[in-house]
């Protein structure tokens, strides 16, 4: 027979257990609406255009099952190669240095030395918080095809001729990358700077002891201690360099010239402009498939180098 204490206990246990139920739809419900956009505006879409690759459909009248045809359309399309070419040029123009300049920034900021390092910071980290409009205003005046412009005007004390950047080969794709890196070199710089201060100053003052010069503390410590934050810059890089797209439409006014097209830029055009959704969403899933391939080489070198740096631990 159940005492009264044993059927209290009982109870007690029960109203605890649905508390807990309680709890966790709470939680769920706080964490839904995340969720429920992502699907929406997120999920969705992405699902769409994985269907819509395969028909023929000009965005308000009937879909026409396309099979491949949309894929043998922008393969068999010499722009589309053009955009392909033009974004690998551009990320490299645009990042490579970019990398470089931040890690020597990031350097410079976190020298003992180095008075105002707020202010300079600030600054620094100042343009990936600035407007998108304003870049263009900025960029604008910078590389404008008149004389007055100002690259043209100094181009000019040297005696060359003044440069039409929106229709030069090479001219539009170092406009656009130099947009690119002033963009983004502050914020790799914040992080390679948190990377640098999150070393030891123990190991310097070790070096030091020992010898070590400056360029082998760089080479021997900063390096090595920086890889992870390296690595993530790389990847992060790497993928935002295949999605480049605001900074051409901005040079170009709109008017996507070949000279600068990239691949989302392409896709874009075909979509928004040509009423071409199909070959829009198959150059979509040709972008995914190339950022995939770089992706997953990311990962490969990551664990590589995690590795060799276990066996040498």
């Amino acid at each position: 027979m159940v005492s009264n204490s044993e059927k209290y206990t009982e109870k007690k246990v029960k109203r605890s257990m649905s508390q807990e139920k309680r709890n966790s739809i709470a939680g769920y419900l706080f964490v839904s609406p995340f969720f429920i956009l992502f699907a929406i505006f997120g999920l969705f879409p992405m699902l769409f255009s994985f269907y819509l690759a395969f028909f023929k459909w000009n965005g308000l009248g009937e879909m026409t099952f396309n099979g491949i045809n949309n894929f043998t359309i922008i393969f068999n399309d010499p722009i589309f190669w053009k955009s392909i070419y033009n974004t690998v040029v551009i990320g490299l123009l645009g990042t490579v240095p970019q990398l470089i300049v931040a890690f020597l920034l990031a350097y410079a900021l976190n020298a003992q030395a180095l008075r105002f390092k707020n202010t300079f910071r600030v600054a620094i980290f100042m343009p990936y918080v600035t407007s998108i409009v304003a870049v263009a205003i900025l960029f604008s005046i910078i590389f404008n095809s008149q004389s007055f412009g100002l690259v043209n005007s100094i181009l000019g004390v040297f005696g060359v001729d003044p440069i039409v950047f929106t229709q030069s080969e090479w001219g539009a794709k170092i406009a656009i990358a130099t947009m690119i890196f002033w963009r983004w070199v502050g914020y790799n710089t914040i992080i390679y700077l948190a990377g640098m201060q999150s070393i030891s100053s123990d190991l310097y003052e070790a070096a030091k002891i020992d010898g070590a010069t400056l360029s082998q503390q760089l080479r021997y410590i900063t390096l090595p201690m920086l890889k992870p934050f390296i690595l993530f810059t790389v990847f992060m890089g790497t993928i935002g360099s295949l999605q480049i797209f605001t900074e051409p439409l901005i040079f170009f006014g709109g008017n996507l010239r070949e000279e600068g097209i990239t691949v989302v830029a392409y896709l874009y055009r075909d979509a928004f402009e040509n009423n071409f959704f199909g070959t829009a969403s198959a150059t979509a899933i040709v972008l995914f498939g190339i950022i995939m391939i770089f992706s997953v080489l990311n990962l490969l070198i990551t664990n590589r180098l995690g590795r060799g740096k276990a066996r040498k631990a």
